[in-house]
Order: structure tokens, then sequence, then C-alpha cells
């Protein structure tokens, strides 16, 4: 992760806070989210870093919050070599992230962003997780082009769709005349 971060320490505007352990991170990420309504982001290094996030992504999947965390790779030529930190980030964190994607081409660090931006902010919003290996962080990417860029549209294949004030009463009203809305003993667990 050092080449991006580098890179982060030239942009003044980004306030990094430091953390002491991945999860800790992610759940920080989270925190962030939650208070700003705003989009959460983490960096953690490769391999037991990456591996590390598991439960703070697993916490943000399960209460929709959306964080994207970006994990450092082995260089490109080294995957699948078994080469000193690496993991598969991608098998880890799927079943922990709303969607996850290993870069490979620098040309599509920015397609693939603004893509994990829209996906963690749309629908029922989560955590997403880009693999980035080492060598592409190291390499140049032009900025878009002025005027070219896009605002970050969430994707909207699930939007929330607002509920009806009449069920909002009849809600209300079946829970206010509840006289015991769960037993003393659901299912009889109690020990006898």
């Amino acid at each position: 992760m050092l080449p991006l971060y580098d890179a982060l320490h030239q942009q003044p505007r980004l306030r990094h806070v430091l953390v002491r352990h991945e999860q800790a991170a992610v759940h920080a990420a989270q925190g962030y989210a939650r208070s700003t309504g705003k989009l959460g982001v983490v960096f953690v290094t490769s391999g037991p870093g990456m591996s590390n996030t598991t439960t703070g992504l697993l916490d943000a999947l399960c209460d929709s919050v959306p964080v994207l965390c970006i994990s450092g790779q082995v260089a490109t030529s080294l995957i699948g070599t078994d080469a000193f930190q690496e993991c598969d980030a991608i098998g880890i964190s799927r079943p922990v992230t709303k969607w996850n994607a290993q870069l490979r081409e620098s040309d599509s660090v920015q397609a693939v962003v603004r893509k994990a931006f829209a996906v963690a902010l749309g629908g029922r919003p989560g955590p997403v997780l880009l693999d980035f290996p080492k060598d592409l962080q190291l390499r140049c990417v032009e900025p878009a082009a002025a005027g070219a860029e896009q605002p970050v549209q969430p994707d909207r294949a699930s939007p929330h769709k607002p509920i009806p004030r009449a069920s909002i009463h009849a809600a209300a009203r079946a829970i206010r005349q509840a006289r015991r809305p769960v037993p003393d003993d659901p299912g009889g667990l109690r020990a006898s």
C-alpha cells in the first residue's frame, strides 16, 4: 500500500486517520459513514491485513453501511505464485461484501473505482472491496479529461421504495394493541 499512501500524502484535502488494526479500520470507516452519510474508505495491506477486515466488512454488510475497502496485493505477475503476503482477497471478501474486484490494468482504475463508489452507495448500501496490485499502484494514470468526469451515480438497481403511510399507521396500531408480543418462553427454550 505504500505507493497509494505516497499518493495520498500529495492530497492535503483528504484526511487520513491511522489505526492500529485492520478490523478497527473498517469499524472506524463504518462510524464515519454512519455519522456523515458518506462513504467510509479503508486502506489495508495485502494478505493478513486484508483478511483481518472480514469481521468489519460483514458487520457493514449486515447493517447496510457503505464502506470501500482498498486492499494491497502483490504485483500482477506474482498473483497465483504464493508470493509473500499474497492471498485470495476476492474469494475471502466475496461473502462479506456487496461487490468486489481486483484491478488488472491501470487504464481501468478510474472506471472500477467509480463503479465501487456507485455500488457501495446504491440500492441497499454496503461494503465493497478493491484489490489493488502493487505494480498498478506504481503506474501513472492520466486524470479524467476536464468536463469528461461524471459525478458518481449510485447504482439504482434496487431503490428503496417509500412505505405507504397507512401501512406505518397500521403497524403502530398493532404494536400499541399487543399485550404479549413475545412469549415468556418462545419455543420452550427455558430449562426445566
